[in-house]
């Protein structure tokens, strides 16, 4: 059964925050090894990356469990970064496959559930990828 399979109903018992903490980790550990994402993420985040995982820990724990510690623009963060629907494949592979690896498969499904539609708010939002709206285009 593939996770868009899995209901989806929020497996809350089964994430905890010391869940969300692993993933986070677990997850930027790779991307920061990944030879594309790597270079991105570093440029753009430099030096501060345990604030930058501070903040990814919040924001899952705010899509997960509705804590509500994020309060970040997700949009405005990614804008500028010269990112293609590529790389958002590259980054859904990695977190697909960390979400795989640590959490029970309830978990990994919801994980990936939002992950999905993350990703394609933002692309939309940054106005790239199939389901851009290309505003201000030309036809």
């Amino acid at each position: 059964m593939t996770a868009a399979h899995i209901p989806l109903v929020q497996p809350k018992a089964r994430i905890t925050e010391a869940l969300i903490g692993r993933l986070v980790h677990d997850f930027y550990g790779r991307v920061l090894q990944d030879e594309v994402l790597g270079l991105i993420f570093t440029r753009a985040v430099g030096h501060r990356w345990d604030d930058h995982l501070a903040t990814m820990v919040d924001f899952w724990s705010s899509v997960a469990l509705g804590t509500g510690r994020y309060a970040g623009k997700p949009h405005i963060a990614h804008g500028g970064l010269g990112l293609s629907p590529a790389h958002f494949d590259r980054w859904l592979g990695l977190f697909e496959a960390t979400a795989h690896e640590i959490c029970p498969e309830d978990a990994a499904a919801f994980f990936m559930d939002r992950a999905y539609r993350i990703a394609d708010s933002l692309q939309i939002g940054l106005n790239i990828g199939p389901k851009a709206l290309h505003l201000g285009m030309q036809p």
